[in-house]
């Protein structure tokens, strides 16, 4: 009797531990599911919006303000696009070079200052160092609002009110970009560091031969995150350039401006009205958005890598 039990146990034992592992294969299965189905609806939310610029871009205005709305257009209007890059003739190209030359001339000063400053932090000793860096990241808890007012009463003192000055100069430091720059130096061994110096190499020379090479992916992040910045500005432009011309204009006041149809010259005068158009400026708005699309796009690797690799250490 107790050898059948002895027999039987180690069959009854197995059985209950395929059982057990079909019971927790079942569970992680309707898991991931359940995650998966959380993350495509979170997913097709964020992505919504951008949907319903992109196709209202394409209706006309009638079909745009109908009571009813349309996931889709009844009919592509492509001349949406051509009307609003031809309004009030060569604005367009006017914000477009404001904005590019801006964005590179802030972007390549702006790395100067911060890769000297966080080079400086992460390995450079000097008095006081610790407790200065701390007085910087106590500025980061002061509201942006607080800056502009300071910085616009300033620069209104010194007379740059519509000028290339004003939209570079006050904005090349970024204490932000400064601390992510010298997590990713502080990573690099201390022990290169100190062989490099016994065998005579600079403080210049140490960080633009070995430093930045092997930061390089969080240097590529911090150049186009800054360069997007300057691209979405749109507070500080408006408030510095008083003029009604769009000589130092950027990009995104562009995008707000009227775009009237007048003379009824669109959709063949079936909407002739003062008011603005909104489908003009969701076209505005997609000219804006694509170039950080597709900067987003080629260069997604860089900026998660450079990010995540750049803030594990303090």
């Amino acid at each position: 009797m107790e050898n059948t039990l002895l027999k039987e146990t180690p069959a009854s034992l197995e059985l209950d531990v395929n059982k057990e592992r079909k019971r927790q294969r079942t569970f992680k299965i309707i898991k991931n599911i359940l995650v998966y189905l959380f993350l495509t609806l979170c997913a097709f939310l964020a992505f919504l919006p951008f949907y319903w610029m992109l196709i209202s871009s394409f209706k006309s205005e009638p079909e745009y303000r109908a009571s009813v709305p349309t996931f889709f257009p009844q009919a592509f209007k492509w001349e949406n696009y051509s009307y609003v890059l031809n309004y009030k003739s060569s604005v367009f190209g006017q914000v477009l070079f404001n904005t590019v030359f801006i964005g590179i001339t802030s972007t390549a000063l702006g790395l100067i200052v911060i890769v000297l400053t966080a080079y400086a932090f992460a390995r450079i000793e000097f008095k006081g160092k610790g407790l200065l860096f701390s007085l910087m990241l106590a500025t980061m808890m002061i509201p942006g609002e607080l800056y502009t007012i300071t910085n616009y009463v300033t620069v209104v003192k010194a007379g740059w009110t519509d000028t290339y000055i004003v939209m570079i100069l006050p904005f090349l430091v970024s204490i932000y970009y400064i601390y992510l720059l010298r997590n990713a130096f502080k990573q690099i061994p201390e022990s290169l560091y100190k062989a490099a110096k016994v065998d005579g190499c600079s403080n210049l020379s140490f960080l633009f031969k070995v430093m930045i090479p092997l930061t390089a992916p969080t240097l590529i992040s911090i150049t186009l995150l800054k360069f997007i910045g300057t691209w979405n500005s749109y507070i500080w432009p408006r408030l510095v350039n008083v003029n009604d011309g769009y000589d130092y204009k950027l990009i995104s006041n562009w995008m707000t401006m009227g775009f009237v149809d007048n003379n009824g010259e669109l959709y063949g005068g079936q909407y002739n009205s003062s008011d603005s158009l909104i489908t003009l400026r969701m076209c505005a708005a997609c000219l804006v958005s694509s170039p950080l699309f597709v900067l987003f796009l080629f260069f997604r690797k860089y900026i998660m890598h450079g990010v995540s690799k750049s803030g594990t250490k303090g």
